[in-house]
């Protein structure tokens, strides 16, 4: 697991000075990755620092590295994340040390700052090439939540507390925060009818998840330790999975969703390291009354630090209330930390168990991460109780799942005494109406 070390320096600054912004996301102790570009150019990788973005193919060329830091530049200034992550955890860590320090170093001010770009010019991509996408289900209380809603005898189903349930997803169309997508057709069948019609969905919900990116993968047939799991995932993103729940409830018997999930995910731009979140650990642990993890999902790391103490929100703005110049509404708030069931350590172990072969830039999905309380609901789902609550919002208009127009807004930040705050940006999408049906 990554260690504090000087990268986590309250005192070190930058000389960015955008860096030391209050409630800045990306001060020089973040220092995350992600995919850019500015007007016509070639996409390239970016590390963000303050309301900068650093463009490292300019910085491989402009700055004075060691052959073993230009070595690692190198697939990096090809645009190439996903061949900087199979490296390992080591290799991204002496980078990041040595970013750091570039970063902090007035020295290296002449050479670097002209690599800087404003991030409010860039257009941004998915963080990496994503060839895998799994959605486990590890937030407990969403879980129990929706379970309550079609099975009130037994919202948890019995394996629920034994295994990390998950299915996989469509890569193709997990799509960059910024981007519009289209609301979905899909077959619904109304209450009371004996056939089904396809229609555009009318519950349209999104789902609150973390996004956890894997760096090194690992040979068909040889499962990954819980030990060794995280040596194999580079960092973690804030992720939206969009739900067409009414396509859901039609189609999930008996195999799970399928067109109720592949029409659009949404991923935040910046890729946060497990090495910029290792003073936001938290101790992983259950209740006494739960039933223990079988062996090969237990150790003594994953009880004493396993979870992370990332806090999360979600952003509601209407197209009336953008109009109007209003800002986003918060609908709700909770915690990655006290909502997830399972740690991304687990997830790891346990994906891989059956001798599944992971890829760098595979992606997890967390599943919805509700709070313990209803106002901590991650879904309108939760939020409207199947849409037989609705909510209101400030401007007096009403919400029971997501409609036309509508933007909504993840957003993820990590603070405690003794460590400088770091966030995720914001992941942000807006709804286009149905396309015609052909």
């Amino acid at each position: 697991m990554s260690e504090r070390d000087a990268t986590h320096d309250p005192a070190l600054r930058s000389w960015v000075e955008s860096a030391q912004a209050p409630g800045c996301d990306f001060p020089i102790q973040n220092l995350p990755f992600g995919r850019v570009r500015r007007g016509d150019q070639p996409w390239r990788i970016g590390v963000a620092i303050g309301d900068q973005a650093l463009d490292l193919r300019l910085a491989a060329e402009r700055g004075r590295w060691s052959g073993a830091l230009r070595a690692l530049l190198h697939p990096l200034a090809a645009g190439d994340l996903n061949a900087f992550m199979a490296l390992g955890a080591q290799a991204r860590r002496s980078l990041r040390a040595a970013l750091s320090h570039a970063l902090a170093d007035r020295s290296a001010q002449a050479l670097l700052a002209p690599c800087l770009l404003p991030q409010s010019q860039l257009e941004f991509d998915v963080p990496c090439t994503i060839g895998d996408y799994t959605d486990f289900y590890v937030g407990i209380h969403h879980a129990a939540a929706v379970g309550r809603l079609f099975r009130p005898d037994a919202p948890l189903l019995p394996n629920y507390k034994w295994v990390p349930i998950g299915y996989h997803g469509r890569a193709s169309t997990i799509l960059p925060s910024g981007r519009p997508f289209v609301r979905p057709h899909g077959q619904v069948r109304p209450a009371g009818a004996d056939a089904p019609l396809l229609q555009p969905t009318a519950r349209l919900d999104y789902e609150l998840e973390m996004g956890i990116v894997i760096g090194v993968g690992n040979p068909p047939g040889q499962p990954i330790a819980l030990a060794q799991a995280e040596d194999h995932v580079f960092g973690l993103a804030l992720f939206n999975d969009w739900s067409a729940r009414d396509v859901q409830a039609w189609e999930y018997q008996p195999l799970g969703p399928f067109l109720a999930k592949n029409f659009a995910s949404t991923v935040s731009p910046w890729v946060v390291t497990l090495d910029a979140l290792a003073p936001f650990r938290r101790a992983f642990s259950r209740s006494p009354d739960d039933p223990q993890p079988l062996p090969y999902l237990q150790g003594a790391d994953n009880a004493a630090r396993g979870a992370f103490d990332v806090q999360l929100e979600v952003w509601l703005q209407t197209a009336a209330m953008r109009d109007a110049g209003l800002p986003a509404h918060c609908l709700s708030r909770s915690n990655f930390a006290d909502a997830a069931y399972w740690t991304v350590a687990q997830l790891v172990a346990h994906h891989t168990v059956g001798g599944c072969a992971l890829r760098p830039g595979d992606l997890f999905g967390s599943g919805t991460l509700s709070g313990p309380a209803p106002e901590q609901a991650g879904s309108l789902l939760e939020l409207t109780h199947g849409g037989s609550r609705p909510i209101t919002l400030p401007t007096g208009e009403q919400r029971r799942f997501v409609e036309d127009g509508d933007t909504v807004t993840l957003r993820g930040f990590c603070q405690r005494p003794g460590a400088v705050r770091i966030g995720f940006g914001a992941c942000s999408a807006t709804v286009l109406p149905a396309a015609p049906q052909r």
